[in-house]
């Protein structure tokens, strides 16, 4: 007689359990198991959005735990759509957003290109290239803020053998025009690897056997690289732009790291901005506002970006 683990369980259940789990049908055990999970995905997801809602209609603050909470309507929202600052920090990111992931593509979609065709050392350089996304936002952040340094920094250097501008009077962070471009840098550096990727598994998913009939049917290289090569990679091209857009859009850690939100507001995004109000200034209602705020916007943007990616998945 067979003494499995599955066979103790047996064994150990009471007659009566066991045969209420008999009765169960498939949906109701299948429910079961998947009931906790459900339960703390509401607990930790939905709640949070919840109150956040709630309290971006008050006027609470929360290093004033014991002030009476008014409600004050749509208050805040409108504060918000009519505050100058926020739109500055609106346009920082819209810049940041949109110089990162034309970057990230175009670099990354070349080195996957390169990689696909397989030369002598394919594996140790795809190795190399992937290692910056594999470190920490915080070590990137203090190990590019070393190369930026106007007096030491190996950037300032290379800028000056190019250039032949003085390195200690080149300053990338400090400088109100270069800084956000500093950032844009970094982040491109750090997540085109992630890019290249996703690429990558586009260009491998494609069959020879398509570029075989091109080629019998006399189609150059470039020819094939636009109606064949493009056309097959673009869903997982825009896929990339979809997860690297929503990340940058939340970008915190690594700007906080390089430049602290400054120099003036050039390059403080909204995040950055978010953290000031919540726990700077403690306006907290309002901060829950703002995110409210960012949230839609995020998730409008990203529902129309599906359904657009949806029918070119489609063709």
């Amino acid at each position: 007689m067979s003494d499995t683990p599955i066979d103790r369980v047996a064994k150990a259940t009471p007659p009566t359990v066991a045969a209420k789990i008999r009765g169960l049908s498939d949906r109701t055990i299948a429910w079961l198991f998947v009931a906790p999970t459900i339960f703390l995905l509401l607990a930790v997801n939905i709640f949070p959005l919840i109150w956040t809602i709630n309290l971006s209609f008050t006027n609470f603050r929360a290093n004033r735990p014991n002030r009476d909470v008014e409600y004050i309507g749509l208050r805040n929202y409108e504060r918000i759509l009519t505050d100058g600052d926020i739109w500055l920090t609106m346009q920082a990111t819209a810049h940041f957003l949109f110089w990162t992931i034309v970057l990230q593509v175009l670099i990354g979609f070349t080195l996957a290109w390169l990689i696909n065709r397989k030369f002598k050392g394919n594996d140790l350089w795809t190795t190399l290239i992937v290692l910056p996304m594999m470190l920490s936002p915080a070590v990137v952040g203090n190990f590019w803020t070393f190369l930026y340094q106007p007096q030491i920094g190996l950037f300032n250097y290379g800028v000056s053998f190019f250039t032949g501008v003085d390195p200690a009077s080149f300053q990338m962070i400090g400088d109100v025009a270069l800084a956000p471009w500093a950032i844009v840098i970094v982040d491109t550096w750090m997540w085109t690897p992630f890019v290249m990727l996703i690429c990558l598994a586009g260009l491998r998913s494609i069959p020879d056997y398509i570029y075989e009939a091109a080629e019998i049917d006399r189609a150059s290289k470039w020819r094939q690289f636009w109606t064949i090569t493009v056309p097959m990679v673009l869903p997982f091209l825009m896929l990339a732009v979809l997860f690297r857009g929503i990340e940058n859009f939340k970008m915190f850690d690594l700007v906080v790291q390089l430049t602290g939100g400054g120099p003036g507001s050039v390059t403080e995004l909204t995040s950055i901005n978010l953290k000031r109000e919540a726990f700077e200034k403690w306006r907290t209602g309002y901060a829950s506002a703002y995110a409210i705020v960012l949230f839609v916007t995020v998730f409008g943007l990203a529902s129309i970006y599906v359904k657009a990616l949806n029918k070119v998945k489609e063709r």
